[in-house]
């Protein structure tokens, strides 16, 4: 019993450690700059609405783009039975690894969700600088928002499903059973409303209705490409968005 308390404390005491660290994180001067002179696309948007759907296939249709793969602390996930690949979902690190990276300096951004470090290494930015592409990642809104800090004109989409019962399908698919959904549909109802209060307050989000996957991927790219100019397109979509909020808060 005496292991197992004292186990727990060095564990609480890591995560504590790990959370202090990413709520003082600042990127230094010399990220700040790679940073601002790089080309950046932020996919953000609802678990299920398909951002790293959008994302894949933007990359794969136009070479001008390069993938930015996150580091994560978690354990690699099974998605529609198909198992995460370090290095291509996510690079997979210890708490170790992501103290280091923090005292380093390593992280352009970085956050603490349930107990898991997120971020964006400074290497991964590095890489799309140097090869002249446009650095394009899929992230949370807290994400989007330390970027947007740091480099005002890095253009921000925020992918929507484009209905309610569409959106709790593709939830529902990720999961094994019904029980292990309804468990979970309480955070996700929860984080999926955050988000898109969050967004729809947000003047810098592009909208995109994800009901087909070719016109998403094109809508994208066009919004992408013209330099972050805003059409009317836009207002249709984020007003869109804002039904699909409506129906969410009253589920």
């Amino acid at each position: 019993m005496r292991l197992d308390i004292n186990l727990y404390l060095w564990c609480n005491n890591v995560m504590e450690h790990l959370r202090e660290l990413v709520d003082n994180y600042q990127p230094s001067e010399q990220t700040v700059n790679l940073v601002r002179s790089t080309r950046l696309v932020l996919l953000a948007g609802i678990s299920g609405a398909g951002k790293d759907t959008v994302k894949r296939a933007l990359i794969s249709k136009n070479p001008i783009f390069h993938n930015i793969v996150s580091h994560t602390t978690r354990q690699l996930r099974s998605n529609n039975n198909m198992l995460e690949r370090d290095g291509v979902d996510y690079h997979f690190i210890d708490n170790y690894a992501a103290e280091n990276m923090l005292q380093a300096g390593g992280f352009v951004e970085a956050k603490f969700v349930h107990g898991t470090v997120y971020g964006t290494s400074v290497a991964e930015i590095q890489r799309a600088r140097e090869s002249g592409k446009i650095a394009i990642t899929d992230i949370d809104v807290q994400g989007v928002a330390e970027f947007k800090e740091i480099t005002p004109g890095a253009v921000s989409i925020f992918i929507v499903p484009p209905a309610y019962d569409t959106w709790v399908e593709r939830l529902k698919s990720r999961y094994a059973t019904e029980d292990e959904f309804v468990a979970e549909w309480p955070k996700r109802r929860a984080s999926s409303v955050k988000e898109l209060e969050h967004a729809l307050n947000m003047p810098y989000y592009h909208f995109i209705i994800n009901d087909d996957l070719d016109r998403a991927v094109r809508v994208s790219e066009e919004i992408i490409l013209r330099e972050d100019v805003f059409y009317e397109k836009d207002n249709e979509a984020r007003i869109m968005a804002h039904n699909l909020l409506d129906q969410i808060r009253a589920s």
